[in-house]
């Protein structure tokens, strides 16, 4: 699936072209206009608009009232006229509605002007829990202080053992497991810049090790060999029927096309071949679904560096060869064929590209999108994360074209959201508690994201469906995850500050959403929202509602998470060296002892949220950016250093930029053969699918909703509906191998049952 020769597309990393800022697209183009900037200040200047009880209950004073009411001895008829209208005014702009939706705030805060010393309570008051958070009891009061400093003492006690443990592992694979010809064998590896060379390498490493025997072996305790053969087997009898009896039609027909010269003995009246058509289409809807067996198991590829068992290959690679077979037979009907690749795509599913935050750390995501684009292997749903949402963005605005250009490290000198210098960013900071400023970040932002543009927008210029995800102000309102469905007219720069948006840092910003004239206006009531990786930074469940979503690749480089991902028995691309792949990494002891610490420290954090015992610094619960999901069906985390860490808040140079594009493509290059594996099959169900389904516009309601959908909303005034039977088509046969066939279907459909 991966093809090599888009390795060699666009600059290398490492030429002088890459080092060259006149290469880039637009580099010195500005997208944001001063009208969007302006409309941007006065949403974040805005007093919150929502309207009270007050302004619900009264109602409006009518224009004879305002005119002929009393006026009162102290001001002239003039000025009250002007109060009143004022009046009127506020209270009909109070009670303008924009937009809202469900996923509003529930909680907004109103900030009121106190004066120093009130503004300095409410701010002490919102560190805290208020009092409907706050359980109530002697004990509670009592022991919650020396509970949280034991606690929180067995935590620091836990994380300094837990360092020492990974050192232990990291000293025993590189002065035990990694020596001699092995070890300069794993350097060439490393060494590499482009995905051919690396798979080369990776071959002659699985080789030195003996790991090609493992793919010859159909064994396996994680996938059910029996019966992927035994699918196998049918569907190539089956395929093999059909070009036998295509071919043999072909050699007997004229030129004409016919057998017999009367033009009646088309390959599309045979009955054997729609047999056998019937057949494939038997055992391609039984099993074509998410993890068949086990066949996507990631411990599949977890035993070589590249590749997996030769008897799953074969079978992905027939289950390409026979969904194209479908698309292209005249045996099925239109409908039949749109019913049969809707019923595939849901069952299969889609694959999505996950960006977490991580501050600077995120440039490491660029790197991971040049070894995906280079290989063909982008999937079409990509959503980002504070850091990520950046990368993110620059990737669903920009064609492929366009990003094998951009990414370089030339790229690095539009990269500049923490230029401020230290006289600059402090009195901010005092004046304002952030670092940055929310119209510089928008203007510096707008250039990855081409300007105003909005997420539908995107998504008609390159087909990728950007998502953000973003999490209100207030801390008990649900997250949202921007994308061209929920919110297909937000602005994407907004949503991406919105997700960049630490406490701390930067202040939280409001959405914005472009009307029809091209004005922004805010979203959702002008509320406020801030950095989605406090509770979602990876939004898997979102992703499976909004685009059925069941297959992943995280990358994941936040810092207070990286230093805790680790694979005892061995990742995808990368098994454990020695016992052949059946051995414990820093052997049984290290592997033990780092489980252990890890699986305590998740649950004295869990103790201590449950129990109620953490303050809110900054107004914010912090539990959850250690206790929520961070990784998915592949994660790759690229290896840092330490100084990323001293750099964790600023602009990387070429030099740096160029490094974490190269560790980036690096780490992502192991996981491509499983990824490839997988869009081998989506793709073909998705290429099936649009052309099962002429006529149908990109994000148009038809793209959406499947034509069954549709046909339940057109209910006639009788209450019947004009659809087609959605049951699954019997195979009934005589010979031998239909037979074989219907009891592979019946025992396949029980096991569907079963799970």
């Amino acid at each position: 699936m991966a093809d090599f020769r888009h390795s060699t597309d666009g600059p290398s990393p490492l030429s002088e072209e890459g080092y060259d800022e006149s290469l880039l697209p637009d580099f010195t183009r500005e997208f944001l206009s001063a009208a969007d900037l302006e409309a941007f200040a006065s949403a974040l200047s805005a007093p919150d608009p929502s309207p009270s009880t007050d302004d619900l209950l009264s109602p409006l004073p009518s224009t004879s009232q305002l005119q002929n009411g009393a006026r009162s001895p102290s001001m002239g008829r003039g000025s009250m006229d002007k109060g009143r209208a004022a009046a009127a005014a506020g209270r009909r702009e109070s009670l303008f509605i924009t937009a809202q939706n469900d996923w509003a705030p529930v909680n907004p805060v109103r900030g009121k002007s106190k004066g120093k010393k009130g503004r300095g309570k409410s701010r002490r008051q919102r560190q805290w829990r208020s009092r409907d958070e706050t359980r109530e009891g002697y004990l509670y009061t009592l022991l919650k202080w020396p509970l949280l400093g034991i606690v929180s003492a067995w935590v620091a006690g836990l994380g300094l053992s837990y360092m020492w443990t990974r050192l232990y592992i990291w000293l025993y694979e590189h002065f035990v497991a990694w020596r001699g010809k092995r070890e300069r064998l794993r350097r060439r590896l490393h060494s590499t810049t482009n995905y051919a060379d690396w798979v080369s390498e990776a071959q002659e490493l699985d080789k030195f090790l003996g790991n090609e025997r493992w793919k010859e072996e159909d064994e396996y305790a994680y996938y059910d060999h029996k019966t992927v053969r035994r699918v196998l087997e049918q569907m190539r009898r089956c395929r093999r029927r059909i070009e036998g009896e295509g071919e043999g039609e072909r050699s007997r027909s004229g030129p004409s096309g016919s057998v017999n010269g009367n033009g009646n003995g088309s390959l599309g009246e045979r009955p054997g071949t729609a047999k056998a058509v019937e057949d494939l289409k038997a055992l391609v809807e039984a099993c074509v679904k998410n993890n068949f067996v086990g066949v996507e198991n990631s411990r599949l590829y977890s035993q070589t560096y590249y590749g997996t068992k030769n008897l799953v290959q074969d079978f992905i690679d027939e289950v390409e060869r026979d969904i194209t077979i479908l698309v292209h037979s005249d045996h099925l009907d239109a409908e039949e064929k749109r019913t049969l690749f809707k019923r595939l795509h849901t069952n299969f599913g889609r694959t999505a590209l996950c960006l977490s935050g991580g501050a600077s750390f995120a440039y490491y995501h660029f790197g991971v999108i040049k070894a995906l684009l280079d290989a063909d292997l982008l999937p079409e749903v990509i959503t980002g994360t504070s850091g990520g949402a950046l990368v993110a963005a620059l990737t669903a605005t920009r064609t492929n074209d366009e990003l094998k250009k951009l990414l370089v490290p030339a790229l690095a000198g539009r990269i500049n959201a923490c230029s401020d210098g230290f006289p600059t960013w402090v009195p901010r900071w005092w004046r304002t508690g952030a670092r940055f400023d929310s119209l510089e970040w928008a203007k510096k932002c707008s250039w990855f994201t081409r300007g105003s543009m909005t997420f539908k927008e995107a998504y008609e210029r390159t087909g990728r469906i950007l998502n953000v995800s973003c999490v209100p102000a207030d801390p008990h309102s649900p997250t949202i995850l921007t994308n061209y469905l929920t919110s297909p007219d937000c602005v994407i720069w907004s949503a991406v500050l919105a997700s960049a948006a630490v406490p701390g840092i930067l202040n939280p910003v409001v959405l914005m959403m472009k009307t029809r004239d091209g004005s922004l206006v805010p979203y959702s009531f002008g509320h406020k929202w801030k950095d989605g990786s406090l509770r979602t930074d990876i939004p898997l469940k979102a992703l499976n509602l909004h685009f059925n979503v069941n297959f992943s690749i995280v990358s994941q480089v936040n810092p207070h998470i990286n230093l805790f991902f680790f694979s005892s028995r061995g990742s995808v691309g990368q098994p454990v060296t020695h016992r052949r792949g059946r051995g414990w990494r820093g052997g049984f002891l290290g592997s033990a002892t780092e489980q252990y610490l890890k699986l305590d420290l998740n649950k004295w954090l869990k103790v201590l949220r449950h129990l109620e015992l953490l303050p809110r610094p900054l107004g914010q619960d912090w539990s959850e950016i250690w206790l929520q999901q961070f990784s998915g069906t592949i994660t790759i985390w690229p290896r840092t250093i330490v100084s990323d860490f001293w750099h964790i808040l600023s602009d990387p140079n070429p030099k740096r930029l160029a490094r974490m594009l190269h560790v980036g493509q690096q780490s992502a290059f192991p996981k491509l053969k499983f990824l490839a594996n997988r869009l081998k099959v989506e793709r073909v169900i998705e290429r099936g699918r649009r052309e099962t389904r002429v006529g149908v516009r990109r994000g148009s309601l038809e793209s959406i909703l499947s034509e069954d959908d549709m046909r339940s909303l057109l209910v006639r005034g009788d209450g019947s509906v004009t659809g087609t039977d959605d049951d699954t088509d019997a195979v009934t046969s005589g010979d031998e191998s239909d037979e074989k066939v219907q009891e592979t279907v019946e025992m396949l459909a029980g096991q569907g049952r079963g799970v």
